[in-house]
């Protein structure tokens, strides 16, 4: 447990920011929360690839552990519309997260035999597009009311052009086409630091 507690740490740290971030906007489409939430994406691939598996899934489950303690504080803080969290809300952010994280770790470790940036850039999109598929469905998609029939998702379920200028969809179907490409661009980013934090942990380990 000592050598990947630093994932531990990082992926707790970025959890609860991104739980306090996602309450405030950025732009029309998108909350401070979507640009550190993919970071976990980051630190569970740099644990697959230093430490195995194990470790990795290890980090998974601690950031599952804080996300469910953050959802639930939120429930019990009331906004100008409600909870800050919703039942809804809650669900989907949990199932996503781990769903899509075990996914990341699954596909790393069939990957992680070819070249280095394969693995980590080929789960993080998967695990990304699985994670905001997931969430937002089950957060916000009239399909879905029947899970907490009490909380009113219409203002979600607006029907806009996609970000604007597309066809006419719900609402929240534009928030999360801007959340999944925020996530895209930032796993191509994340190569880069990806490639020195593995090569500085492999270093003290040999």
């Amino acid at each position: 447990m000592t050598r990947p507690l630093p994932g531990i740490l990082a992926m707790a740290a970025i959890v609860v920011a991104s739980n306090i971030l996602v309450q405030f906007l950025f732009g029309q489409w998108l909350t401070w929360g979507a640009f550190t939430y993919p970071l976990a994406f980051l630190v569970t691939d740099v644990m697959n690839r230093v430490y195995g598996v194990a470790a990795a899934r290890s980090v998974v489950f601690t950031g599952f552990v804080v996300g469910v303690a953050c959802s639930f504080v939120g429930t019990q803080i009331t906004g100008e519309f409600g909870p800050l969290v919703t039942l809804r809300i809650a669900l989907g952010s949990g199932l996503a997260f781990l769903t899509a994280q075990l996914l990341d770790v699954a596909v790393f470790d069939r990957l992680r035999e070819g070249r280095w940036w394969r693995a980590p850039l080929a789960s993080t999109l998967i695990g990304s597009t699985v994670d905001t598929a997931l969430f937002f469905t089950i957060a916000f998609s009239a399909w879905l009311s029947v899970i907490e029939p009490a909380n009113d998702v219409g203002w979600a379920n607006e029907a806009l052009p996609l970000l604007g200028l597309g066809p006419v969809v719900p609402l929240w179907m534009s928030l999360a086409v801007a959340d999944w490409a925020v996530k895209l661009a930032l796993a191509l980013i994340a190569l880069v630091p990806f490639r020195l934090i593995v090569g500085r942990l492999m270093a003290q380990i040999a």
